[in-house]
C-alpha cells in the first residue's frame, strides 16, 4: 500500500504564501496536486514529471505566475509553493502520483483519473 503524506496546509490572508508538500513513502511517475472546493468538482493544480532532473511542469490557468510545482527525486516528495494566494484559492488540496512506469500523453495531466495514488488532503483557507 503506497502512502502519500500531506503536509502545510492552513489559513493565510489574501495576499500571503503556503507551502505545501507530499511525500510518498515509494518511487513514483508524475505527480500532481489537485484541489476542491466546497460544492466544486476536484480540479487540477499543477504536475511534475519528476523522470527529468528538471522536471517538466504543467499548471492550471489560474495558479499560472503564483504557483509553483517543484521535487525532490531523491526524497519522492513533491512541493507546492502557493504565492500571491486569493480567497478563491481556498479548498482542501490532495497530492496524487502515478504508479512509476505508467505514463500517459501529455495532455492528460489534469486527469484524475490518471493517478492511482492520493493523499488524504491537507485544507488551505485564504481570508479576504
Amino acid at each position: 500500500q503506497v502512502q502519500m503524506a500531506e503536509s502545510g496546509g492552513g489559513s493565510v490572508q489574501a495576499g500571503g504564501s503556503l507551502r505545501l508538500a507530499c511525500v510518498a513513502s515509494t518511487r513514483t511517475g508524475r505527480m500532481a496536486w489537485f484541489r476542491q472546493a466546497p460544492g466544486k468538482e476536484r480540479e487540477a493544480v499543477a504536475s511534475i514529471n519528476k523522470s527529468i532532473r528538471t522536471g517538466i511542469t504543467y499548471y492550471a490557468d489560474s495558479v499560472k505566475g503564483r504557483f509553483t510545482i517543484s521535487h525532490d527525486a531523491g526524497q519522492n516528495t513533491v512541493y507546492l509553493q502557493m504565492n500571491s494566494l486569493k480567497p478563491e484559492d481556498t479548498a482542501v488540496y490532495y497530492c496524487a502520483a502515478r504508479r512509476y512506469g505508467v505514463s500517459y500523453e501529455e495532455s492528460r495531466w489534469r486527469e484524475a483519473w490518471s493517478y492511482q495514488y492520493w493523499g488524504q488532503g491537507t485544507q488551505v483557507i485564504v481570508s479576504a
